[in-house]
């Protein structure tokens, strides 16, 4: 067993959530919202959309083109947001797109290497913990378990 195993042990809640659909805070979304003017919400719910025009799970974010647009972005902070981070700087290649997205700031994780180190326009690292809104935004507000940035291409 190496040292870091043992000193953090395994699945330590200060490293990991189990959660992976955590909603936007709406005065976080509102602030960048007033500047950027998204249009499309990539990945939200029919509950917790902050666009007009939006993908759904069932919609699939992922499978639709997003050229041309200013995208929001909160995606499932779960295996797949390697996916939904590779989307994002692929759709934004054209020089049309603009997507802000809102995840974990897991600098060591191949997905930001590959994704985000050296090819978004601007990473913001958020001072402090987020608190976001569970269930719709009618439950009560909690911070996350994990430190969170804004990426920009």
């Amino acid at each position: 067993m190496n040292e870091q195993a043992s000193f953090f042990g395994k699945g330590s809640p200060a490293l990991k959530s189990d959660r992976t659909d955590w909603e936007t805070p709406r005065e976080l979304f509102d602030r960048l919202n007033a500047f950027w003017h998204f249009d499309l919400d990539a990945a939200a719910s029919d509950t917790n959309h902050l666009c007009a025009d939006y993908y759904t799970k069932e919609t699939d974010g992922l499978a639709q083109s997003w050229a041309g647009r200013r995208v929001w972005c909160n995606p499932p902070y779960g295996k797949q947001i390697a996916d939904w981070t590779r989307k994002a700087y692929e759709e934004t290649r054209d020089g049309q797109t603009l997507v802000i997205m809102l995840i974990p700031a897991r600098t060591d994780t191949r997905w930001y290497h590959d994704y985000i180190q050296g090819r978004a326009a601007e990473v913001k690292f958020i001072r402090g913990r987020l608190k976001y809104t569970l269930g719709g935004g009618r439950s009560k507000q909690r911070p996350v378990p994990f430190d969170a940035c804004k990426v920009g291409w």
